[in-house]
């Protein structure tokens, strides 16, 4: 199984890599802020993560991995 994981203080919830998810099981947080103030992306649903690696490749601060 795929897994994906977030640098969640470098995360600027621009949302890309929420929008090219096939799966869409990518959400920008709904509770937590950053240090900078910003809703990080997160996972919602791993067991479904088909690792495409569309996510980190969007990614524009490389805060995405994903390992199969």
């Amino acid at each position: 199984m795929a897994k994906v994981t977030f640098k969640e203080e470098r995360c600027k919830g621009c949302g890309l890599c929420v929008s090219v998810c096939p799966k869409k099981i990518l959400q920008l947080s709904k509770e937590k802020l950053n240090s900078k103030g910003y809703r990080p992306a997160e996972i919602t649903r791993q067991e479904d993560c088909i690792a495409c690696v569309f996510c980190a490749t969007m990614c524009p601060d490389v805060v995405i991995t994903v390992e199969k």
